[in-house]
């Protein structure tokens, strides 16, 4: 589907997409923190929903079993926190049953439950919505997103006719969701999906590693301002990636502050953003935890000497974003796995 055509088709849903709580939040000044059990909770647009300012990473609980997971999920609730987030991709569906199992019995407006789908078309995204509703034991989502956009053709798809946005509009309207929302890895489809629909909430990766040093997340960052769209920030405790040869601390894909005083510099980096409301910490417990310690203890601004620090780690550390950022416009068969060779650029053309 060309850009003009596919534009056009979402069009006239964009318009009336915008529900009454997200068309308002385009005007809405700053709402007060409040706080549950000393942990923030920070408004989702003019609506009311509030959620805690530290998420809770439905991935981490691939690395538990049952009993460590619905503890886990317990502590967090009894600490104050509200806001979880799991997808059918993690673990193929064992995290939203471990999820699912260990929120069982607590009260539903205690929590706010998000999903995620990466189907593209609308009947494999209806299909992945029912089963997540069933594994989670629940009768709706507070927040359903398309998950892990991409590239260009995938949004298309996921917005052109008999896409995945048809479900989760009609699932918005049968009360099976309340907000809708997306997540992105690359610019370039995040702020297409933000160009064709307007959501409740955008979630990409705001970190101050990309930030500072490649400026990843910039443009993303200023059209949710624009648009009053609220930001859920992905790897906002990242470090970049490992360094060649150096001594991985955990089995992850990238570096994560894991210090008290890197965690909070981090938490409070990207919890100082524009229109971020919420922080999903790396996929571990223990490092959840420490999040939620940091968001406790306080979100002053940070000082000069602080934002010194960070540029400085930011300038010795690697992008673990920028292969993908670059391939985002490439077609299809031209996309690489892993680096581009030395004499071609990201989409394989000759340099």
């Amino acid at each position: 589907m060309r850009r003009r055509s596919f534009l056009k088709s979402v069009g006239g849903a964009a318009g009336l997409a915008l529900g009454g709580d997200a068309a308002m939040a385009a005007q809405a000044a700053p709402a007060p923190e409040e706080r549950v059990g000393g942990l923030p909770r920070r408004a989702l647009g003019r609506s009311d929903a509030k959620l805690s300012v530290v998420g809770f990473p439905g991935l981490a609980l691939i690395h538990y079993d049952q009993k460590a997971s619905t503890a886990g999920l317990r502590a967090a609730v009894d600490r104050g926190a509200n806001y979880f987030d799991v997808a059918p991709a993690y673990g193929k569906g064992e995290c939203e049953t471990k999820m699912g199992i260990g929120l069982e019995g607590v009260a539903r407006d205690r929590y706010f439950l998000s999903c995620k789908t990466k189907k593209r078309d609308k009947a494999s995204a209806r299909q992945e919505l029912e089963q997540s509703l069933k594994l989670l034991k629940t009768d709706h989502f507070d927040l359903y997103q398309l998950h892990h956009l991409r590239w260009r053709d995938e949004v298309e798809q996921a917005f052109g006719p008999g896409g995945a946005i048809e479900t989760l509009i009609e699932a918005r309207k049968q009360g099976l969701v309340k907000y809708l929302g997306f997540s992105a890895h690359t610019t370039k489809a995040a702020l297409l999906a933000m160009k064709a629909f307007r959501f409740d909430t955008v979630m990409f990766p705001i970190d101050f590693v990309e930030l500072m040093h490649f400026g990843f997340g910039k443009p993303v960052l200023e059209l949710a301002r624009e648009q009053g769209v609220s930001v859920l920030a992905i790897k906002a405790m990242s470090f970049g990636a490992w360094p060649k040869g150096a001594q991985r601390t955990r089995k992850w894909w990238y570096r994560s502050a894991e210090t008290p005083e890197e965690v909070s510099l981090a938490v409070r980096y990207a919890l100082s953003q524009p229109n971020v409301i919420s922080i999903i910490p790396p996929s571990f417990i223990d490092l959840y935890e420490k999040a939620i310690e940091a968001a406790k203890g306080g979100l002053a601004p940070l000082t000069a000497d602080e934002t010194k620090r960070l540029d400085d780690i930011a300038q010795r550390s690697g992008s673990i974003f920028q292969h993908d950022e670059k391939q985002a416009g490439c077609a299809p068969h031209r996309r690489r796995r892993g680096p581009a060779s030395p004499y071609d650029d990201a989409c394989g053309h000759w340099a």
